[in-house]
C-alpha cells in the first residue's frame, strides 16, 4: 500500500494541537466551549491564551450567539462541542446568527458520527453534513486524520466565513503527510486507478485505502480521492476521475440521505450521470457499541467498500 501508518491519533486532538498552534499564530483567535474542554482537547490553547477563552457552558445557543457577537469586533470565533450539539440542537442559532450574514465563525464538531461509540444513538450524529451544507454561505469540511484535522483547523482561521470542522472520536491511523498544506475546496488524489473511482471523506478515507488494496490483490484498479471539503466540493477532480473509470463509490461515515454521497450524485446527474454506490449508513439511528462493531452492523468499514465495488462493477 502507498499509505502506511506507524500510529493511531484521534481527530479531535489534532484540533486540538491546531487550535493550541493558532494561540501563537493570530491573536484574533478566540475559542468558545460548552462544558467539554477535555473531550475538545482545548486546554493547550487555554493554557496558552487563558484571554481568549470563554467557558459557555452548557449554553450551546447562547454560545453560538456570543461567537457572532465576537466576530463582530474583528474576533476569529472558534467554538466547541459535540456534533449533535454544534448542529441540530443550536441550527436556528448558526441559521440566524451566523450563516444569514455570513459570519466568520468556525463550527468546530467532535465525537461525529457512529464512531462515537459507546454513548449511543443519542450522541451520534448522522445527519450533521446534510444540515450544514444546505446553509448558504457555510463551508463544511470533513477531514480524515490527526495530521489533516490539524492543518484544517489551522487554515480556516485564514478563511473569511462560516465553517463547519468535523471530526471524531476514536483514535485512526495517521497516514497523511504531516506537512502537507490543506487547500479548502481541492481533493486529494491518494492513488491512481482505472476500473472504479472511491470517493471518500473522513474515517472512511483510511477504510477505501484498505479496502482499494484489497481488491488490487483481486486485479481490480480503484482510484481513490479524500474528499475533505465536501462543501464547496471539488467537482472537477471528480469528474476527471469518473471520465477515466465510469463507475464511482461514495464513502462516508453520515447517512447516505443528505451526505457526501448524495452531493456528488446530484452533481453527476447534472454535468455527467454516472454508475454510483453508496458507503454510508442506512437512513437510520445508531446504537451503543465499539466504534469498531458499529461501523461493521451498519456497513462503513473496509468491508463494505470492498462489496460496494463489486456491486458497482457489476452493473
Amino acid at each position: 500500500m502507498k499509505y502506511t501508518y506507524t500510529e493511531k491519533k484521534d481527530t479531535r486532538s489534532g484540533f486540538g494541537a491546531g487550535l493550541a498552534e493558532l494561540a501563537d499564530k493570530n491573536p484574533n483567535v478566540v475559542a468558545l466551549c460548552a462544558d467539554l474542554i477535555g473531550s475538545l482537547k482545548m486546554e493547550k490553547f487555554i493554557e496558552k491564551a487563558p484571554e481568549r477563552f470563554f467557558q459557555v457552558g452548557i449554553a450551546e445557543a447562547n454560545m453560538m450567539g456570543l461567537a457572532a457577537g465576537l466576530s463582530i469586533t474583528g474576533k476569529i470565533p472558534f467554538t466547541g462541542t459535540f456534533a449533535n450539539f454544534s448542529t441540530s440542537r443550536v441550527y436556528d442559532q448558526i441559521r440566524q446568527s451566523i450563516a444569514y450574514s455570513g459570519k466568520n465563525v468556525k463550527i468546530c464538531a467532535s465525537h461525529a458520527g457512529l464512531t462515537l461509540g459507546e454513548d449511543g444513538a443519542t450522541h451520534q450524529v448522522l445527519e450533521d453534513i446534510g444540515m450544514m451544507k444546505m446553509l448558504p454561505g457555510m463551508t463544511v469540511i470533513n477531514p480524515c486524520d490527526y495530521n489533516q484535522t490539524k492543518a484544517a483547523t489551522i487554515a480556516i482561521a485564514d478563511f473569511e466565513g462560516p465553517v463547519y470542522l468535523r471530526f471524531g472520536r476514536p483514535t485512526v491511523p495517521v497516514f497523511m503527510p504531516e506537512d502537507m498544506p490543506f487547500e479548502i475546496g481541492k481533493g486529494i488524489m491518494l492513488q491512481e486507478g482505472t476500473d472504479v473511482t472511491i470517493v471518500a471523506t473522513g474515517h472512511l478515507v483510511w477504510e477505501s485505502l484498505v479496502a482499494a488494496d484489497e481488491l488490487e490483490k483481486e486485479g481490480i484498479s480503484c482510484e481513490v480521492i479524500n474528499i475533505h471539503t465536501i462543501k464547496p466540493l471539488d467537482e472537477e477532480m471528480i469528474l476527471k476521475s469518473v471520465e477515466k473509470t465510469g463507475k464511482i463509490v461514495t464513502a462516508e461515515e453520515h447517512n447516505y440521505l443528505g451526505g457526501l454521497g448524495e452531493s456528488i450524485a446530484g452533481m453527476l446527474a447534472r454535468r455527467r450521470p454516472t454508475r454510483q454506490e453508496f458507503v454510508a449508513v442506512n437512513d437510520t439511528f445508531g446504537e451503543s457499541a465499539t466504534p469498531a462493531e458499529l461501523m461493521k452492523k451498519y456497513k462503513i468499514d473496509a468491508a463494505a467498500v470492498k462489496e460496494a465495488v463489486k456491486r458497482v462493477l457489476a452493473n
